[in-house]
């Protein structure tokens, strides 16, 4: 029987790329965005029903779900992909871009988990897919709230696996790397523009500028593609992993993160961020 994945933020990005790969490996796919008028190539796609879903707004998240039930019969697979990053100095950023910052990139991705858990129990299976990110296990400079979306996206994840696999339900989390090609960093901004400039901060951002100009040779120049076989890889593997890391250029950070101690990894961070050794 066909299987049925529902993918957030599909206008664009992971979640574009996804919604394809998905439809050309013979899965169902119910394409969700903000606004269905940027659906594009998804429209009269094979296998693929458009549907509006803003992860702010509850009454379309359950409208979505229960339209894409109705056309395939099920849902098999959550992937909660739509977020986005807003960078900058954390002092100059105000309490709503905060809050905005979280609504969509931890509030929205529980919305969507909670909404369709009735039809996973029904099922006595399913997988929820977190898109989160290697800020979501590392803190980067110009990124504290970022990172704190996504740490909090790792961290309601990590929990809810174990609540969800007595039910037969799996959880699990891909963590692409930073410096990637998509629209996300386009986007990236235009949110920015939500954190005042505040001149004392200028010499650390111009050391961060410099810093994160020169990593732009470590970008992994098949990141969309490495990140959405690995989402399908998830999507399809029935296995109890839990995290993906689908891009070389977080691997050092990860590593370092996961298999040091705390003194040797603070030693490389501060090395690279800070120029202290």
């Amino acid at each position: 029987m066909k299987k049925t994945v529902l993918i957030t933020g599909t206008s664009s990005g992971f979640g574009l790329a996804a919604a394809q790969f998905f439809a050309e490996n013979n899965w169902n796919v119910i394409a969700t965005m903000r606004d269905v008028s940027k659906a594009g190539k998804l429209l009269n796609k094979k296998n693929v029903w458009v549907e509006k879903l803003d992860v702010e707004d509850i009454t379309t998240i359950h409208s979505a779900i229960e339209s894409g039930i109705q056309h395939f019969g099920r849902i098999d697979v959550i992937v909660n992909n739509a977020g986005y990053g807003l960078f900058g100095i954390f002092e100059g950023a105000s309490r709503e871009a905060i809050q905005a910052q979280f609504n969509v990139n931890v509030f929205g991705a529980m919305d969507v988990s909670r909404a369709i858990l009735p039809h996973f129990r029904t099922n006595k299976s399913g997988t929820i897919i977190n898109v989160s990110s290697g800020a979501g296990a590392i803190g980067f400079p110009m990124a504290s709230l970022y990172s704190a979306s996504k740490f909090a996206l790792e961290g309601f994840s990590e929990s809810l696996r174990y609540e969800l696999g007595s039910l037969g339900i799996k959880v699990k989390v891909i963590e692409p790397g930073g410096a990637l090609e998509t629209n996300f960093q386009a986007r990236v901004g235009g949110e920015s523009g939500n954190v005042q400039f505040i001149e004392d901060y200028v010499p650390f951002l111009e050391h961060i500028g410099k810093l994160y100009g020169g990593l732009e040779n470590n970008v992994d120049h098949d990141a969309l593609e490495k990140v959405v076989a690995s989402i399908f890889e998830a999507a399809n593997d029935n296995s109890d992993q839990f995290r993906y890391t689908p891009t070389n250029d977080i691997k050092l950070f990860l590593d370092a993160r996961r298999s040091s101690s705390e003194e040797e990894y603070n030693a490389l961070t501060n090395s690279i961020f800070s120029g202290k050794s």
